[in-house]
Parts: C-alpha cells; structure tokens; sequence
C-alpha cells in the first residue's frame, strides 16, 4: 500500500477564497448581482408555481372551463404568469446582462491598460511573463491593486481555461490564439484561480494565485523577479547548483545567470519567493520541496516531473540551492 503523503495539497490549508459571490473587482461585482438578482428571481418564481399547484389541489374537486368558462380568473392568472410575465423578466434580464454586465467584463482594448501579464497554460501549470520586462514566474500572478492590468492569455498544448471567480468571468486559453481578460482587483489581497477546462490527469490540480499587491509592494516584487538568480551563499548551496547543472534539471527548468536553459518546466530563477509547488499542490517549504524532489509523481502523477535517485546529501545541497533562490 502507498505511503499517505505527509503534507496535506494547497487546497487543504489554504482556505476557502476561490468564492465568485464575494467579488474583489468591479466586474466580478457585476456577475455576482446577476447570479443574485437571477436567484431571488428563480425563487419567487419556484414559489408562485408552488402556491398555484397548491391551489390547484385545493379546488382539484371543481369543473374547470378555460377561456370564456366559469373560471375567467384562473385562465388569466395562467396566461399572465405562465406567459407574459416570464418574457417580460427574461427581456429584462437580457438587456441587463447583455448592455450592462457583458459590457463591464469585456476584454480591454489593446494598449489602453497601464500594464500587460502574459499567462501561457501548460499540462498542468502556468507560465507568468511580464512583458517589457525579464520577469518569468510560475502559477503565482502579481499585480498592483486598483490598476487596470491586460491578461494575455494562450495555450502551450491543450485548451485550458483561466478563471479568478473573485476577479472576472472565464477565459478560454487556446493554442495559437491570445485572448484577454481585465484584472483589476479593488482591494490587496491573495486571490485563487483555478483552469476551468478539463485538460487531462491533473487538471484538478492546475491552480493558480493572483496577489494584488500595494504599488510600492509590487514594483519590489517585479524588479526582484526581473534579475538573474543570487548566487548560492553557503558551500551545501554551491555544491547545490553544480548538482542542479549537471542533472537533467538543468534541461527542463530555467534559472536566469545560470547555464540551465531548460523550457519544458518552470522557470525556478526566483523560486523562493513563491508560496506554494507544483501549480498550488504543495506548500513551499523546503520539507515540501524535499518531497517533491524524491517523488513528484506521488503528489501529481501523471506531471513530466520525474523523480530522482538522490543520497540524501545531495538532496540536501538541492533544497538548500533552491531555497535559496529568493
């Protein structure tokens, strides 16, 4: 029998902040008064259906005439609720949603934002490239809170779909094409996404998190995520790097400043500034990073991280480089 992982995926601890109903932006507040003026609506209509069926059995045992019977009353009741006041409410609804609600959650016009991200969907993880700078990230999106930012968004392989429910609606991400999608959060805060398109084994564990950071705060984050990797500051964390140089890490991953030139993974220049590993399944710790170095495949199977025959020396000297890597 396998062995039960020892640290729980994301999901676990995280929290429960991936809520279209409590909105951080004024598009997602859009959406979520439709859904609750469509609820409310749908309930008194549910209701009035059930009170006439009521009715109905009540008066089950009297002769009913319809149009121009004994019952005039009942047939425009029927008609009225059954027929007009439906397309009424449904007309309503469709020129709400269509000139309101559809409007304010379009994709922007290209170059009327302050600033672009580019989001490239992979089998099961997210490229983050912030164009006009050298900034490349993983699965954790930054942007400064209150300003209107421009998601680029296409695939690598397969369809997937980018979806903040606190910030916007759904975004297909499909090869050879760009589609966009306004991130504009109204408050700081950590927000989780999710691909909203099935995409194969893990598509359950392709998520993502936007941080929407004070602007002081963000342009930190950018101009650090813009240089090249540090380098390793203690003997275990060089003797790290020629490891991570010589393995086939160094085909598959990138680290900026280093030979490793890999584009099949992540690019890890700035790993230890994320919070969590493998698209939200672990948390970013260095036992987490340990474990997921020995055996990726026990927490995502299916993913083209292989596993590695490591001493438990050299696995050190790896984690200690990687975390390292701020």
């Amino acid at each position: 029998m396998a062995a039960v992982p020892l640290t729980l995926p994301v999901g676990a601890w995280a929290g429960d902040n991936q809520n279209a109903l409590h909105p951080a932006s004024k598009q997602e507040h859009s959406i979520s008064v439709l859904w609750w003026v469509m609820l409310v609506g749908c309930s008194i209509g549910f209701g009035v259906i059930v009170i006439l069926l009521f009715l109905g059995w009540v008066r089950r045992n009297r002769d009913y005439l319809p149009f121009g019977g004994r019952d005039r009353a009942g047939t425009a009741i029927v008609i009225g609720l059954g027929v007009f006041v439906p397309i009424v409410i449904l007309s309503l609804l469709f020129v709400w949603s269509d000139l309101y609600v559809i409007k304010t959650t379009e994709a922007p016009a290209a170059n009327s934002t302050p600033m672009s991200v580019k989001v490239i969907g992979h089998d099961w993880w997210w490229e983050i490239r912030y164009p006009g700078t050298r900034a490349v990230t993983a699965n954790e999106i930054h942007i400064p809170v209150r300003t209107r930012v421009d998601m680029l968004g296409t695939s690598a392989d397969v369809i997937h779909s980018f979806w903040v429910p606190a910030l916007n609606r759904k975004a297909d991400l499909i090869p050879g094409r760009v589609n966009r999608l306004l991130l504009d959060a109204n408050r700081p805060g950590e927000y989780r996404g999710q691909c909203a398109e099935f995409c194969g084994q893990q598509h359950a564990h392709m998520a993502m998190y936007v941080f929407a950071d004070p602007p002081n705060v963000f342009r930190r984050w950018l101009a650090n995520e813009a240089r090249p990797a540090r380098k390793p500051a203690t003997p275990q964390a060089r003797e790290g790097e020629r490891l991570f140089l010589n393995l086939p890490c160094s085909g598959c991953h990138m680290i900026r400043g280093t030979s490793a030139d890999g584009t099949i993974g992540p690019d890890l220049t700035h790993l230890a500034t994320r919070t969590t590993l493998a698209a939200l399944t672990l948390p970013n710790k260095p036992p987490d990073l340990t474990h997921w170095i020995e055996d990726p495949q026990r927490y995502k199977p299916g993913s083209k991280m292989p596993g590695f025959s490591l001493t438990s020396s050299q696995r050190d000297a790896l984690v200690a480089y990687l975390d390292g890597l701020k």
